[in-house]
């Protein structure tokens, strides 16, 4: 039925269209904001830029793309300014380093949006994966847990996700805080699960780093054997993205964990003579 209504084939009903804003989380003025918007691309072009910018790193011209839009009418309300209002807290945590600014101004980017009577919207989620990173950085790890949690709630209760990626980072990220709280089997489970994930939805984002990270739960409770696979195929999708930095790593990684499998290896056989 939602694809005959995007070819334009029927149109939907108030009910409908009521159930659908619902079950996106967003009001039902919002379709309409958008058949009434003539510059709607232009939004979402700039949403785009700053994503790529921010999974590259790039918070420089991040900031400056945010300091560029902050006076254009587009970004007045309370959606649209809250996409710069979280840029400008990740800019904060990641380069000036004021933290107690960074989490201030999260937590207003969140609060412009959210409503405890709807499920939070997918940039709601993705501000709250922020929180949780940058309290995983802290070594707060319960923190970090809570808001991983009400994202965890919230996908249960969604229907689908536009952007499958926040589920994988979702996984990826309490995989992370399980490896530091010490608990490798829960890690290892939450790493599997998101690689299901990926492989059922056919895309292919944290598809090396999460090999990477079950590798090095199997490394850290001295299972090397088990673990090389992970790292080679992790090894092998980051060469795929031309990330040779990380390939240099995990390659030297491999050849150290060998040296010293063969070194046990040896000792052990020794003793036994």
């Amino acid at each position: 039925m939602i694809s005959r209504m995007e070819k334009g084939d029927i149109y939907p009903s108030a009910t409908a269209l009521y159930q659908i804003s619902k079950k996106l989380g967003v009001d039902v003025n919002y379709f309409f904001e958008i058949g009434m918007t003539p510059r709607l691309d232009y939004i979402q072009e700039v949403e785009r830029q700053l994503r790529k910018l921010r999974i590259n790193h790039q918070y420089i011209e991040m900031m400056e793309m945010v300091k560029n839009e902050e006076n254009n009418s587009l970004f007045k309300d309370h959606v649209n300014a809250q996409l710069l209002c979280w840029h400008k807290g990740i800019y904060q945590f990641e380069v000036v380093k004021d933290q107690d600014t960074a989490f201030d101004l999260l937590h207003k980017a969140f609060q412009l949006t959210a409503d405890s009577k709807k499920v939070l919207s997918e940039r709601e989620m993705e501000i709250l994966l922020t929180l949780g990173a940058f309290h995983f950085s802290n070594e707060n790890y319960q923190k970090s847990l809570c808001h991983y949690s009400e994202v965890k709630a919230a996908i249960s209760t969604a229907e689908w996700l536009q952007d499958k990626s926040i589920k994988t980072k979702l996984l990826y990220n309490m995989a992370r805080v399980y490896t530091r709280l010490g608990d490798y089997q829960e890690s290892i489970r939450y790493c599997k699960k998101a690689i299901k994930w990926i492989v059922k939805e056919e895309h292919i984002y944290g598809f090396a780093q999460l090999h990477y990270h079950l590798g090095y739960n199997l490394e850290l409770q001295g299972e090397y054997e088990k673990a090389f696979p992970y790292f080679e195929k992790a090894a092998t999708f980051f060469e795929i993205q031309n990330n040779l930095e990380f390939v240099r790593f995990i390659r030297g990684k491999i050849d150290q964990l060998r040296n010293e499998s063969g070194k046990i290896s040896s000792q052990k056989k020794s003793t036994s003579r």
